[in-house]
């Protein structure tokens, strides 16, 4: 078995202000390192918390529930396995959980440019498998969706193949059947504390003959229930197939300002001094709606016009309709950008055009920074790095409730946190996203001065406030932060015992991930 060579210490300060502080650090980079981590610990009762990259910003990002545990940071984990296997007729790459967006987007591009992967609106640099095994949502789906065939060493200290990965990496069923044979073990490991992920197969996505996004802004915000009703039916009937990301105000000039901003003072020779009060001005020209859609269509050129004609019939009345691909951006670009200077509209939507052109590729499998961008933008570090969001002063935490595909409860639902929030003095940011044929899922956060201290608690209590709200509607978050694990989990629910009874097969010494989306420690009886 491999001996662990690499061991140090990592600030956990993040963007949520919960946590922090220096833990000790192990960096595996094998999975026989892994098992031997695991042995120590169970040697030495010492509590294991593995990260992926750490970059789970707004939930906690390296920070444990159990403050007390030394991070097991897999970061160095960071091949694809079968690199020299992947082809068109066999599109899935084994990766493990140090695997990036950016690394594996660079690998196909050079590689294997007609294949792609459903890639998530944050930065370049984080770790797929860690977003797909908390079950984050991309921009064709769910990733939990695009994994199977999970490599896991348990909490005591075993290496676990589900799927056919279990006949050995060179059956021809290991990296291509996704369900194997008798019960299906991969769920057990998603949202879980069970065991330590250190490889799985991922899906990958050929790239079709044609691929649009589509912009859809409502004209009448009464009519948001009828909005969103209409974009489900489009949903359950696979024109829009993939997911489609519905944006209040606040998130689409959030997502919009900063490289709205970075083009007036570049390209325009907008002042400092101007540049705040000339960006609004842009913004109320080309994003003056209360919601906004985006989503991709994809398939042959047949396809696509199809789709694009039915989109029209079921919404094209009660909201605008724009289709663009990369073409067409370029092309209003090059028209738009010479007249920026004597033509104010012509200077907003050129600038709306360089701050859309990075997000309009995330449907299409180019991930980007932009997201992370506009936040350090906003806290005065627009020249930082993505990847040290979490040693920025942006505060940020998420209460991301899944909702049912009923558009007048959803409507319900968000205006009132929409006003809790505003009772709290924030504003708050949403994206309600169409990941289901059956169910939306909002991603709705707020933000803040992490330096103030204040704004720190007042943050917490919003978010407490909100979740409290949901609760109250028979509702919860699809995803958990940290600082939530602990009232989230009812020791007297039948659920969460029987959640425990499994840990204690497969970690008996609960030495993984003590009290993440489960009990801390043994119920009373």
């Amino acid at each position: 078995m491999g001996v662990l060579k690499s061991s140090e210490s990592r600030n956990t300060t993040n963007v949520t202000g919960w946590g922090g502080g220096d833990l000790e650090c192990w960096q595996p980079t094998t999975t026989d390192e892994v098992r031997a981590c695991v042995e120590r610990a169970r040697r030495e009762s010492i509590a294991l918390y593995p990260v992926s990259t750490g970059f789970n910003w707004g939930y906690g990002s390296a920070a444990p529930p159990n403050l007390d545990s030394v991070l097991l940071d897999l970061s160095g984990m960071n091949r694809i396995r079968n690199a020299a296997q992947i082809s068109q007729r066999q599109p899935v790459a084994v990766i493990e959980p140090g695997v990036t967006q950016r690394q594996l987007h660079e690998f196909l591009r050079e590689s294997h440019p007609g294949l792609s992967f459903n890639v998530t609106g944050s930065s370049v640099d984080t770790s797929i498998l860690g977003n797909a095994l908390d079950r984050g949502v991309g921009y064709l789906g769910p990733r939990r969706e695009d994994v199977f065939g999970l490599e896991i060493v348990t909490g005591r200290g075993d290496v676990l193949r589900t799927g056919f990965r279990r006949l050995g990496e060179r059956s021809p069923l290991a990296h291509t059947h996704p369900y194997g044979l008798g019960p299906m073990l991969d769920g057990l490991f998603f949202q879980s504390n069970f065991g330590i992920v250190t490889s799985a197969c991922l899906k990958l996505v050929p790239r079709p003959q044609r691929s649009v996004a589509v912009s859809l802004a409502l004209r009448d915000s009464t009519r948001l229930a009828e909005f969103l009703d209409g974009l489900a039916a489009l949903k359950r009937l696979g024109v829009m197939a993939g997911v489609t990301h519905v944006g209040n105000q606040a998130r689409t000039q959030a997502s919009m300002m900063s490289g709205i901003s970075e083009y007036l003072q570049a390209s325009c020779g907008i002042g400092a001094s101007d540049l705040a009060a000339e960006a609004e001005r842009a913004l109320a020209t080309v994003a003056p709606f209360e919601w906004t859609s985006l989503g991709g269509l994809a398939g042959s050129s047949g396809q696509v016009k199809a789709a694009v004609a039915e989109v029209r019939r079921v919404l094209g009345r009660i909201a605008r309709v724009t289709v663009v691909d990369d073409e067409k951006l370029a092309l209003g670009f090059r028209l738009l950008h010479p007249m920026r200077k004597i033509w104010p509209w012509a200077r907003a939507n050129a600038a709306a055009i360089a701050a859309i052109q990075p997000l309009q590729g995330l449907a299409d499998g180019r991930p980007t920074d932009a997201a992370i961008t506009n936040l350090l933008w906003r806290y005065g570090q627009p020249q930082a790095a993505a990847r040290n969001l979490d040693a920025s002063n942006c505060g940020l935490v998420f209460i991301n409730p899944a909702l049912p595909m009923d558009g007048e409860a959803v409507v319900t639902i968000m205006a009132r946190m929409t006003s809790m929030a505003a009772e709290f003095g924030h504003d708050l940011y949403v994206t309600l996203n169409i990941e289901t044929t059956t169910s939306f899922v909002a991603v709705a956060n707020l933000l803040f001065d992490r330096s103030d201290e204040a704004a720190v608690k007042g943050a917490h209590a919003c978010a407490r406030a909100l979740w409290h709200y949901l609760r109250s509607q028979g509702l919860e978050v699809y995803r958990a932060r940290a600082d939530m694990m602990e009232e989230l989990v009812d020791p007297a629910d039948p659920f969460w015992r029987t959640v425990w009874e499994l840990k204690s097969v497969f970690d008996p010494d609960n030495v993984i991930a003590p009290g993440r989306y489960n009990l801390p420690r043994a119920p009373q009886a």
